[in-house]
């Protein structure tokens, strides 16, 4: 509620008639002490509120928040995870990405490249009338990665490594 000038006017012109012009002056003093004092005693009395109950609750608020940081960091994994897993069933049957082979310097300083004295340019051998998925799976079953090596080829690999002795 805002109180404009014109109704200051009409209090101040009330309070005069009423009071009159002599008490005026006195009433105003009483008025303006009795304002001090509501403000005072309204100070006191947040203060009073504040330091016993609202600074109290925040004390006691505390460890449960730092209780609850690791569950909502949990919530946020578990989100997280569900968005991903949500992700990936709407990519089921959706060709993946592809993704890039390491380069033959890579292979060579992590101790996987080819046997030494291998020809690094050669291609695996590879029966052209073999399944796709190698001789374990079932006719027509896709394998999980067509460019990976069947059980003669990785039997080969072993022999050279080995030094031509065959098992």
């Amino acid at each position: 509620m805002k109180i404009g000038f014109m109704e200051l006017v009409l209090v101040f012109v009330v309070a005069l008639l009423v009071i009159g012009p002599d008490k005026l002056p006195s009433f105003a003093q009483k008025l303006g002490a009795a304002l001090k004092e509501f403000r005072k005693a309204s100070a006191d009395v947040t203060k009073e509120v504040r330091e016993n109950v609202i600074e109290p609750l925040e004390d006691a608020q505390r460890p449960i928040r730092e209780a609850m940081e690791p569950l909502e960091e949990l919530n946020r994994d578990v989100k997280r995870n569900f968005q991903d897993v949500e992700r990936e069933l709407k990519n089921i049957g959706k060709p993946a990405p592809k993704r890039e082979e390491p380069a033959p310097a890579a292979e060579a300083e992590a101790g996987e490249g080819p046997a030494p004295g291998a020809d690094e340019n050669a291609a695996p051998e590879a029966d052209a009338n073999a399944a796709p998925g190698g001789a374990d799976s079932p006719k027509g079953a896709p394998s999980e990665d067509p460019a990976a090596p069947d059980a003669e080829t990785i039997l080969e690999q072993t022999e050279a490594k080995a030094g031509g002795d065959s098992i």
